[in-house]
């Protein structure tokens, strides 16, 4: 398994002040919302999107204090979304901690992901160049519509794997994308490497999404923080299951169990459908594509350390289990 850590090893020092900077940002006058905001941040995460705007950075003029207010901005937009998603899919834990939600109430973590995207804007008005904030709104506003687009998509059955593609695209890829394209222009890149880097950004996001669907059936739930079969049990229609569901075998039974109602033996029952009828291979294929794609994208780029890292990001991605 890739460790995560030696790849970020030689961004120590830059990370460590893109943490202290988002500590910063969530602090407020209002004592209950530093609290709430301090707590999801206590939570921790892999920080990929600081990664790649730091990385994509330095295929251009690398200033640690002009990307790291992209990286920042772009990290607690992803925090935000987050907050938000636990209230929608009533979730009480992630990353093996108590959401927000579960700890705060459904009302204060509204406001908190509010607040954690407000500062997210604000902060991204130090940047003056255009081309970022016209990226970033475009890019708020995709992912806006593909978060409805999952909430009507729920318990469909019969959805294309084209409209899944085009939903996850929106909803996940598209932050990762503009992690890559925001750094290299931050940075001033040649605008090929602009193109590659966004490119790379797109299809690594695919298949970072893809991969994460396979582990809602595949890893546990010490592992995910949060139970297995979680967007199975909220009526989210993933690749794996959109796979089962057009086998013979197993299609039939599949129906009768994804429902609103589902009782939990149901759900364990439709997990084992999934895992025994190929539709966890099926995505894992899909997801290699999409890295292969990337690596294609990367060829584009100067043979830096940077362009290694990058790609060693792309593996991790593929074989990370958690």
């Amino acid at each position: 398994m890739v460790n995560l850590a030696d790849l970020y090893g030689h961004l120590e020092a830059d990370l460590s002040y893109v943490e202290q900077e988002l500590l910063e940002q969530v602090k407020a006058v209002e004592p209950a919302l530093e609290e709430a905001g301090t707590h999801l941040l206590s939570a921790g995460g892999k920080r990929l999107r600081p990664v790649f705007v730091l990385l994509s950075g330095h295929f251009g003029s690398y200033d640690v204090s002009r990307l790291g207010k992209v990286a920042v901005a772009l990290e607690l937009t992803h925090m935000a979304t987050l907050v938000h998603d636990d209230v929608i899919d009533h979730a009480d834990t992630r990353r093996g901690r108590p959401t927000v939600k579960s700890r705060f109430g459904d009302q204060m973590a509204m406001y908190t992901g509010d607040y954690i995207f407000a500062k997210a804007l604000s902060i991204l008005t130090d940047i003056s160049d255009p081309r970022v904030h016209q990226i970033f709104s475009l890019a708020i506003e995709r992912m806006t519509v593909g978060e409805i687009e999952q909430i009507r998509d729920l318990y469909s059955l019969d959805q294309s794997v084209s409209k899944y593609l085009k939903r996850i695209r929106r909803k996940t890829a598209l932050l990762i994308q503009v992690s890559c394209t925001l750094g290299a222009l931050t940075a001033g890149a040649p605008q090929q490497s602009v193109s590659a880097l966004r490119r790379f950004g797109y299809s690594t996001g695919m298949a970072f999404q893809i991969i994460d669907d396979v582990l809602d059936f595949t890893s546990t739930e010490e592992q995910l923080g949060k139970p297995v079969g979680s967007d199975l049990r909220q009526g989210n229609i993933t690749l794996p299951v959109l796979y089962s569901l057009g086998s013979k075998e197993a299609g039939e039974r599949l129906r009768q169990l994804v429902r609103p109602d589902q009782k939990e033996d149901e759900l364990e029952e439709a997990i084992a459908i999934v895992r025994k009828s190929g539709g966890v291979e099926y995505a894992q294929a899909l997801a290699q594509r999409y890295l292969v794609k990337a690596s294609e994208a990367l060829a584009y780029l100067p043979a830096t350390p940077a362009r290694t890292s990058l790609a060693a990001l792309a593996t991790f991605v593929g074989k990370r289990d958690h």
